[in-house]
């Protein structure tokens, strides 16, 4: 079974853009897999929540509010670095990271990591490795 790990950014394009990442992923993905979110993602997400205004704000608490009512499993870390450091830390061939982050992204593609990303903020792309 695959892990899919959702990025903090991710959930914040797919919430400001009306992306259904779950349909979105069973239309791409075919195998059996897990979305999970890094417990700091959570951390991350109410950051934005109390620091931004406007768009990104709502998008954030929108963000939330779907993980909340789905209550997917977290993935329990350290929390002594940045989000995108976990996850190049939890990686490996059964892992499929959905993000929008372009360093993390160069370097996940460099670890042989498959992506999921956003395109044309309406679907989900995999870009395998």
């Amino acid at each position: 079974m695959k892990t899919v790990i959702l990025d903090t950014d991710f959930l914040v394009h797919c919430a400001s853009h009306r992306v259904d990442y779950e349909e979105e992923l069973r239309r791409i993905l075919n195998c059996v897999y897990q979305i999970s979110i890094i417990d700091k993602t959570i951390d991350e997400l109410n950051n934005i929540v109390e620091k931004q205004k406007g768009k990104t704000k709502a998008a954030a608490k929108l963000a939330k509010a779907i993980l909340e009512n789905n209550q997917l499993p977290l993935i329990k870390t350290k929390k002594d670095k940045i989000v995108d450091e976990l996850i190049l830390d939890v990686v490996n061939k059964d892992t499929i990271v959905a993000t929008m982050d372009a360093d993390l992204k160069r370097k996940l593609k460099a670890k042989g990591v498959s992506i999921v990303i956003i395109r044309q903020k309406k679907y989900l792309v995999l870009i395998s490795h």
